[in-house]
């Protein structure tokens, strides 16, 4: 038996036991830090080759552990901008510097900036839709920026797309005059209705549009910036028509045939070029009918609120009532959560063991979804931390018995010389 093996042994004891009490100890501190994962220790025995008639005591091995893929209990609040994600996947966040992690830590609020920051001072970072839908970069954390929300800011958005189908009488007669597109002060029309539009500064555009009937299951539409109206009359505008097409319906189903344009190209004033889809015009035996309309752009309006929804888009409502995309919240994946290696502020990195961030939407890819007014609390179970430290410290005081002994009895042997 070896003495000095005994007494390495009882010291290998004590420090995978001290390593067990200072995880319970940072456990049980961040019992209410959101989004934290509990770290543990798993031992291992450390064998020492004995010989046949003695044996040669080893010790134990320490692993520190941390739970990351645990999720916490979803706690809700009364906040648009505390996060959670109910399934897998991290929120990215960027430090002052640019540079990116890994959390599942989302209570976020805005700093003087606008940008929403966590109680670590971390970011969060999304894809902007100021250049269009965003696209998701899979394997890298470029594109994305910090996420900037500021309530005073006043948008103005130009029109640049839209809806307007209607039903046109089939029983109108044909217009034998002269037709609105030659912008004569005796033009003749079947039916009329305005529009606003936005330019690029958020004015107001009203546009006129004709409904002439020059044929059977004929139509010209014919469309005039109402500014230029001759007032009182409206013809002649004092510019010509912003456009004017011809579009023809199938006498039997009423639809628009497959040669006829199926939308308006409008150049606004001051504005943008306008696409109007008119898909959905009928020519069926009733009145004339507006059946949907619906065009983007607005006014100069200010944020009043910011919401998210469950697949990431961040969108603000305005003074206006209009609602805008701006951004959209991306989650990174490993393919070992539990590998990534934590450092300060609740933030964690990839490792050779995690494997590669994989970036994704919410709800897609196996993300989970993303749910606004709520956090992710602790994922620690104080009670059983509490278990754990009794027993961390009953191990503790063992070990530290066998040490005790293997020194009283060192003490023995070398006294046998005296």
């Amino acid at each position: 038996m070896s003495l000095y093996g005994m007494m390495r042994t009882g010291v290998s004891g004590m420090q995978g036991q001290a390593s067990k009490l200072s995880t319970i100890a940072d456990n049980i501190a961040n019992s209410n830090t959101t989004g934290y994962k509990k770290f543990s220790v798993d031992f291992s025995t450390l064998v020492v080759n004995s010989g046949g008639g003695s044996y040669n005591s080893g010790g134990i091995i320490t692993t520190v552990r941390q739970a990351v893929s645990q999720d916490g209990v979803l706690q809700y609040t009364n906040s648009t901008t505390d996060l959670a994600i109910d399934g897998d996947g991290f929120f990215i966040v960027q430090d002052a510097e640019g540079n990116s992690y890994l959390t599942r830590a989302g209570s976020f609020v805005p700093d003087d900036e606008g940008r929403l920051i966590n109680s670590a001072g971390f970011y969060l970072a999304g894809y902007s839709y100021a250049n269009g839908t965003p696209s998701v970069v899979v394997n890298g954390y470029n594109g994305l920026e910090p996420v900037v929300v500021t309530s005073n800011e006043i948008s103005a958005t130009p029109s640049t797309e839209g809806v307007f189908n209607s039903n046109l009488p089939n029983a109108a007669p044909v217009v034998a005059g002269t037709l609105p597109s030659a912008n004569a002060a005796t033009s003749e029309y079947t039916e009329k209705s305005s529009m606003v539009v936005y330019d690029n500064l958020g004015g107001e555009v009203l546009l006129d549009i004709y409904y002439t009937k020059t044929a059977a299951n004929t139509w010209e539409i014919t469309v005039f910036n109402q500014a230029d109206a001759t007032p009182g009359t409206s013809f002649p505008y004092a510019s010509a028509a912003l456009t004017s097409v011809n579009i023809a319906f199938d006498g039997v189903t009423g639809q628009l045939t497959g040669a006829s344009p199926n939308s308006l190209t409008i150049a606004v004033p001051g504005g943008q070029n306008l696409t109007i889809d008119i898909s959905g015009m009928t020519q069926l035996s009733t009145e004339y009918l507006v059946a949907e309309i619906d065009v983007n752009g607005n006014a100069p309006a200010t944020i009043e609120r910011i919401d998210f929804t469950d697949d990431g888009i961040l969108y603000a409502q305005y003074s206006d009532g209009t609602t805008r995309d701006l951004y959209r919240i991306a989650l990174g994946s490993v393919a070992s959560p539990d590998q990534l290696v934590a450092l300060s502020g609740n933030v964690f990195q990839t490792t050779d063991m995690s494997g590669e961030v994989r970036i994704g939407f919410p709800n897609s890819n196996g993300n989970g979804a993303l749910k606004s007014g709520a956090i992710e609390t602790s994922n620690v179970d104080i009670a059983e931390e509490l278990t754990e430290m009794v027993q961390a410290q009953r191990n503790y005081t063992a070990n530290s018995k066998v040490f005790q002994t293997g020194s009283d009895l060192m003490d023995v042997l070398l006294n046998l010389k005296r």
